[in-house]
């Protein structure tokens, strides 16, 4: 399961910030974010098995994340993170939601939750062989494999998959995953007078602690790194854990210096 959860329009001096986990297996090879292209530039990790990256942002202010998202007959033709990679290459939010509506069409993918924004609009696509799109509200959202507790307004609007009755579990991992991330919502709830980096620090303190069941330990498969964006007027700036989060401190990209 990974987790991504964006805070979006909720601090006026950072439209857009994000903290995520990333769960893969652990014998499956991967860059360390870095700056590549332009016009606009890119940062972003790599996934150097499939290609492409499952989170980043560009130099235009556009953010691009992606979790898994069960399927009941997988069509991958394409690589989902190589959606991502050319999601980024997009000026805006907005012009991604036409991007993404096509790609669908074109290309056969495998499911996934999709989350796009800049500092006037955000969007979470779900993706199982149907797509829907929702446009999301200032505050902070969840996302995870199974779906998102999405917040806004004061509420938490559920947006969870049914669990498949044909797999055997599945009840179970979708309800655990759920129950994951309306407490990672509760608990990164922006405080009175917090500023966004607080709240950032407070979210990679959320993402290790194992209370949280997102910082995931098993045989093979687990969360391999983590990241903590935050986009700005001023540009965007990146803090990567290349490990869990519980044991791996977060280092600003291109940069020594380590922060949590």
């Amino acid at each position: 399961m990974c987790t991504l959860t964006l805070a979006w329009g909720t601090f006026p001096d950072a439209p857009v910030l994000v903290a995520a986990n990333r769960d893969e297996r652990r014998d499956r090879p991967a860059e360390p974010p870095a700056q590549t292209g332009a016009d606009p530039a890119v940062t972003a990790p790599r996934d150097a098995e499939a290609g492409g990256t499952w989170i980043g942002y560009n130099d235009a202010g556009l953010f691009v994340g992606v979790t898994n998202r069960p399927m009941t007959d997988p069509a991958a033709e394409r690589s989902r993170g190589l959606l991502v990679d050319e999601v980024l290459r997009e000026p805006d939010a907005r012009s991604a939601v036409t991007l993404v509506e096509r790609a669908v069409e074109e290309d056969g993918y495998d499911g996934f939750n999709l989350v796009v924004a800049d500092r006037t609009a955000a969007f979470l696509f779900e993706w199982d062989g149907q797509l829907r799109t929702h446009r999301l509200d200032p505050g902070v959202h969840v996302v995870v494999n199974s779906g998102a507790a999405l917040g806004g307004g004061g509420a938490v609007i559920d947006a969870f998959r049914a669990p498949d009755p044909d797999a055997a579990g599945d009840s179970d991992r979708t309800a655990e995953q759920a129950t994951a991330a309306r407490t990672v919502r509760a608990a990164l709830t922006p405080e009175p007078g917090e500023t966004a980096d607080a709240w950032l620090d407070r979210a990679g303190t959320v993402l290790g602690d194992h209370e949280f069941g997102v910082c995931v330990h098993g045989d093979g498969y687990g969360t391999r790194s983590s990241s903590l964006l935050r986009l700005d007027a001023d540009g965007g700036t990146y803090r990567f854990a290349d490990g869990p989060p519980c044991e791996t401190p977060y280092r600003r990209v291109g940069a020594n210096e380590s922060q949590v």
